[in-house]
């Protein structure tokens, strides 16, 4: 098992060798398997999380997101990034205070966002927050890993100068890893990756035609999958579900190959 700074070393340097898949997992079970197919970093996410505990987005406690990432690090040797929302605080101190506990549970890096799970902060008091959560990340003798998360995409107008002026703000306040959900095609990729210094993240949720190739050549750091993974796993429960209570067939579960190959996985 490497150690945090170990890992914390591997991730920073992943942000500058190219792009890479930061595999996004929702349970200790999903992060092992991830880990063992070959991605060299991983993350939760807080949908996928939620509903593994029987709960919806946004309803997660602090607690219970320190538990799942404590239990997650002390089962992999990846670099676990957290979806950290919005740090789980209302203050710039708290905040900063609840990622130094995340850095406890063994998350080597986390995005901290400008939604407050009922509206957009302004940009003043977001950079705020982003500069209190990087002088809490210096204290540690490791590179963690800060990801500033703008929502102003997704959450609020849509708007991608709104979005970039936000990004270039948390990028002056320190942060390390940029991110705006939502960007949708290649030219707003490029916009925002000539706007910014610091290497960027991006959701492959609104583009997933778009082959590895394309990120690459764009010049992509970071490409992360959301909830998108244990939504596809979900579906297929559903649709094994569906064909037994409608149907009466239990023909989908004549593959048993599956199970022998993740037995293999989780070692």
């Amino acid at each position: 098992m490497l150690s945090q700074a170990e890992k914390a070393n591997i991730f920073q340097t992943l942000h500058h060798e190219g792009t890479f898949v930061m595999a996004n997992f929702w349970d200790t079970g999903s992060a092992v398997i991830l880990e063992n197919l070959g991605f060299k970093a991983l993350a939760s996410t807080s949908a996928g999380y939620a509903q593994s505990i029987g709960k919806l987005d946004s309803q997660i406690t602090l607690e219970e997101k320190l538990r799942h990432l404590s239990e997650v690090c002390a089962r992999t040797s990846a670099p676990i990034n957290a979806d950290f929302e919005h740090g789980f605080a209302d203050t710039a101190e708290g905040a900063a205070e609840n990622l130094l506990r995340a850095a406890e549970a063994g998350v080597v890096g986390l995005s901290i966002e400008d939604w407050s799970r009922n509206e957009i902060y302004d940009k003043e008091e977001a950079t705020d927050r982003i500069q209190a959560c990087v002088e809490a990340k210096n204290k540690f003798d490791f590179p963690f890993t800060l990801t500033a998360r703008s929502e102003v995409i997704l959450r609020r107008t849509g708007d991608l100068d709104e979005a970039i002026s936000r990004l270039l703000a948390y990028e002056a306040a320190g942060a390390d890893v940029l991110y705006a959900p939502g960007l949708a095609n290649e030219a707003q990729i490029k916009t925002v990756k000539e706007a910014v210094n610091k290497p960027i993240n991006v959701l492959f949720a609104f583009m997933p035609q778009m082959p590895l190739g394309k990120y690459q050549a764009l010049k992509v750091n970071r490409i992360s999958l959301g909830s998108a993974l244990a939504n596809r796993s979900i579906a297929a429960t559903l649709d094994a579900a569906n064909s037994m209570l409608n149907d009466g067939d239990f023909a989908w579960g004549a593959d048993i190959v599956g199970g022998k190959v993740l037995n293999k996985l989780l070692g």
